[in-house]
């Protein structure tokens, strides 16, 4: 998928990259399109297309590149990224970089999943209720990190433990 998209990727009826800046758009294309996807070291087999669009939408996120982000999140549709998996990226986000800084990025989701005829909102996925959610992230990472984690939410400093908790039970859960 990934080697196939050179061509259309920044149509959306303005004028694309290609045609405002061919070079730029020839360097990243053959950068990203060619030169990464056909290097060993970067295609382990277990990163395929889907897996690795989900990867570039959350470092998208991270950077905040809206734009980027905008015109990967179509691609990564079309190559098997399921809308659900699309909406989960962008909600664990807000734990990491607030509400402020997701927000756009929820926003064009919406978007561009209504264009698409997607019916929102999107089924619940959420498999722990408010007073299941910290045993079961407890769980979750000490299945992730091990047995020192145990206890974690409720370790470390007075002023600070809010922030275990809430990582425990936000952050590894579903």
């Amino acid at each position: 998928m990934f080697g196939t998209r050179k061509g259309g990727l920044f149509a959306d009826n303005k004028p694309t990259l290609g045609q405002c800046d061919p070079e730029f758009i020839d360097l990243f294309t053959r950068f990203a399109y060619d030169e990464v996807i056909h290097e060993p070291g970067a295609n382990h087999p277990d990163l395929d297309d889907a897996t690795r669009s989900m990867a570039i939408l959350a470092t998208l996120i991270g950077c905040q590149g809206a734009d980027a982000f905008a015109t990967m999140l179509p691609v990564a549709l079309d190559g098997g990224v399921a809308p659900v998996q699309v909406k989960e990226i962008v909600y664990q986000a807000v734990a990491y970089l607030g509400f402020g800084r997701v927000l756009p990025f929820l926003n064009i989701v919406n978007e561009v999943l209504t264009d698409r005829g997607v019916t929102l909102p999107l089924e619940g996925q959420s498999t722990t209720t408010p007073e299941t959610r910290a045993e079961a992230g407890e769980r979750s990472q000490i299945e992730i990190f091990g047995e020192g984690m145990r206890g974690f939410a409720t370790s470390g400093p007075e002023e600070t433990r809010h922030i275990n908790k809430w990582e425990a039970s936000a952050v590894f859960v579903g």
